[in-house]
């Protein structure tokens, strides 16, 4: 599987120039990459005090960018400001070519920059598939909270997304804690930040990478480098490391189960 890490600025709250710009970005990956991986909140930035920006999952933003899957055959992921019923979500995707969305909300909401006095958290880890795959993916925040994303029995998930808004202020933390996810949990994983200066008065200077589960990088950015990489993962490979070293064997399951409410 070939995903593409796009990283790149997002302009403050106007929907119509992020969503075109990042339709243009994937379009010109086609034939390249199978999965396109955004930043967190990619078509508005972190506006988490704006519920006005809120869409619903077959508004603009999201039929637009499923129009793009299907045009170019590359799975697209990241999040978006999501209005179901009357609460709202910071919502990761993926969607598929020609196939049906499918939706994780963040779990852990970022109480300091008051995303939970606004946003509602999930509450359930749903596993995506594509091409046989299985991805678990982490928004941001979720990131610092190893147990969420514990790969319990092993094979639960063989890649994780991570879709982020991380602020250069505390960029030393993401880059151990993308790495960490990825070594513990015996998966690839791939993590897209922005890049330049949000509205609020944040820096970002990007620090996108993809690790395989021995932590040797796949891909990577300069500071503050705008652009697109692609990083090629092996799930044969993955299956045969796994087999080697089961680590999962000796995972703390009971505390990890309690987490998960089952």
């Amino acid at each position: 599987m070939k995903v593409a890490v796009l990283q790149y600025p997002i302009v403050w709250g106007d929907i119509r120039t992020n969503v075109s710009n990042a339709s243009s970005r994937i379009a010109a990956l086609a034939g390249q990459a199978d999965v396109a991986l955004l930043p967190e909140m990619f078509s508005t930035g972190f506006c988490v005090d704006h519920p006005e920006l809120a869409e619903p999952t077959d508004g603009y933003t999201l039929t637009t960018m499923q129009r793009t899957a299907d045009e170019t055959g590359i799975a697209i992921a990241g999040t978006f400001i999501c209005k179901d019923g009357d609460r709202l979500f910071n919502r990761g995707f993926l969607l598929s070519p020609h196939a049906a969305p499918q939706f994780i909300d963040k779990r852990h909401l970022y109480a300091t920059g008051g995303e939970d006095r606004f946003f509602t958290p999930g509450t359930k880890r749903t596993i995506f598939t594509y091409q046989g795959v299985k991805i678990l993916m982490l928004i941001c925040y979720d990131v610092r909270f190893p147990v969420w994303a514990r790969n319990v029995w092993g094979d639960d998930y063989d890649l994780i997304l991570v879709s982020a808004n991380w602020p250069e202020a505390r960029v030393k933390m993401w880059d151990i804690l993308v790495a960490s996810r990825a070594v513990e949990n015996q998966c690839y994983i791939v993590a897209s930040n922005l890049v330049g200066e949000d509205g609020a008065g944040w820096h970002y200077n990007g620090h996108s990478v993809a690790y395989d589960t021995r932590m040797n990088e796949l891909l990577g950015f300069a500071d503050n480098e705008e652009g697109t990489r692609i990083a090629e993962l092996s799930m044969p490979a993955l299956k045969h490391y796994r087999e080697a070293l089961p680590l999962w064997r000796d995972t703390d399951r009971k505390m990890v189960r309690m987490e998960f409410g089952n």
